[in-house]
């Protein structure tokens, strides 16, 4: 899965895998965290939101499986 570095005070990269629909992101903090049945929609606004941080905490965070992974 390519990732992408993001500017953020919370994200550090972002990957996506469109064939399993995994929208991986790695924090600022360091862990590492795969979130499952992401819509390829849902990445494509999280990469274009003026604030990934806000737009993970209300579209990501509490509405998809996850599993930590790093």
């Amino acid at each position: 899965m390519d990732k992408t570095t993001v500017q953020s005070s919370n994200l550090a990269s972002v990957g996506y895998d469109s064939s399993v629909q995994t929208l991986e992101i790695q924090f600022n903090h360091g862990g590492i965290y795969q979130y499952h049945g992401v819509p390829e929609g849902i990445y494509i606004d999280l990469m274009n939101a003026s604030s990934k941080g806000t737009f993970f905490a209300e579209r990501i965070r509490n509405v998809f499986s996850f599993t930590k992974v790093g």
